[in-house]
């Protein structure tokens, strides 16, 4: 604030505003591998944008964290890069796989090897009990084909390929990894993990550099490819699918839909995360397991009345016979699936 000398007696003001960009409470935190000379600490923490721009300056780095927590991040993990080939990166991902608490992650490389290490590093975090996605984008000008094969060689529930880039201000060409971005902020801004990715807009984008044709959309759905369309000047994301379309080289679509572990990955953690509080000091005896069971059904009934499961059966909790200090806990659930599609039949009578 700026204050101006008076004589006078009275109440005196000023203001100033800024464009303030930051994070969504109660969302989930997302980590940022990006390329950059700037490389004073190993990790930078940011709630809001300016934060960002004063460590940063304007340019790609910063411009990627205000997407994301425009877009619904509650706070960014900033990992710095030096250099552009696999073992650069791979340095951040061995820090974001170790960091607690992140739910997405990003990069800004477009090189199919490092899009397949941080696959990699985010499959063997979530091995680990530390769940999480990464979102990627295509290179600049890739073709559908191109696109469908790329996810191909990423084949992963865990990965979300976006496309196509995007614009700046002054329409010429932009960067694939803002719309990526855009894409990994509103992942982490979602409470329902049963709500589907389709339709759901992106801000801070100021256009695409492509519009897909019904037949490519079709292909790219079908490859694993999450496509994203600006319609009257709105970005949206048309369906939110993973990279994973195969097993064992035979196509399978189980995994094919974001939605679908977005909803394990909110499950699991939830019933693991009540057991380890309410359980850490308990003795193995059949009043103990019995305790244990209600709470897994509990927090079940919790996820079937928020419609984030459609079911669930065959809860048991038994000692192991060959291991009498285990627990073992067994329970199936069903997934809620959003609606992509509702077709209409007209049955017409003149």
């Amino acid at each position: 604030m700026s204050i101006t000398a008076h004589e006078r007696p009275g109440v005196y003001s000023s203001y100033d505003a800024s464009a303030a960009v930051s994070g969504a409470a109660g969302s989930k935190y997302v980590g940022l591998a990006v390329r950059m000379s700037q490389s004073a600490q190993s990790v930078w923490q940011f709630t809001r944008y300016e934060q960002a721009v004063a460590a940063f300056g304007t340019g790609e780095a910063a411009q990627l964290v205000r997407l994301l927590l425009e877009n619904g991040a509650a706070q960014v993990f900033v990992y710095p890069v030096e250099g552009e080939d696999k073992a650069a990166y791979q340095t951040a991902f061995d820090a974001m796989a170790a960091q607690e608490g992140l739910a997405v992650l990003v990069c800004d490389s477009t090189l199919v090897q490092v899009q397949q290490a941080l696959r990699d590093s985010v499959s063997t975090a979530s091995a680990a009990q530390r769940e999480r996605i990464a979102v990627v984008a295509g290179a600049a000008g890739e073709s559908v084909s191109e696109l469908v094969e790329r996810a191909q060689a990423i084949n992963s529930e865990r990965v979300v390929l976006t496309a196509p880039g995007c614009v700046d201000e002054q329409g010429t060409g932009g960067s694939g990894v803002q719309v990526a971005a855009a894409v990994a902020g509103v992942i982490a801004g979602q409470s329902d993990p049963a709500v589907p990715l389709g339709g759901a807009v992106l801000g801070g984008l100021y256009g695409l550099d492509g519009r897909y044709e019904d037949g490519e959309l079709d292909a790219l759905i079908r490859g694993g490819v999450t496509p994203v369309e600006e319609l009257s000047g709105t970005v949206r994301v048309v369906r939110g699918v993973t990279t994973r379309t195969s097993t064992d080289g035979a196509l399978d679509s189980t995994w094919r839909d974001l939605n679908s572990i977005l909803v394990v990955d909110d499950v699991i953690p939830t019933v693991r995360n009540a057991l380890k509080s309410r359980f850490s000091r308990a003795k193995n005896t059949a009043q103990t397991r019995g305790a244990i069971r209600s709470q897994v059904v509990l927090e079940l009934e919790n996820k079937l009345t928020r419609e984030i499961i459609t079911g669930y059966s065959g809860v048991s909790v038994q000692q192991d016979s060959e291991e009498p200090t285990r627990c073992l806990v067994d329970f199936s659930f069903t997934v809620t699936h959003g609606i992509n599609q509702i077709w209409l039949s007209a049955h017409i009578t003149i």
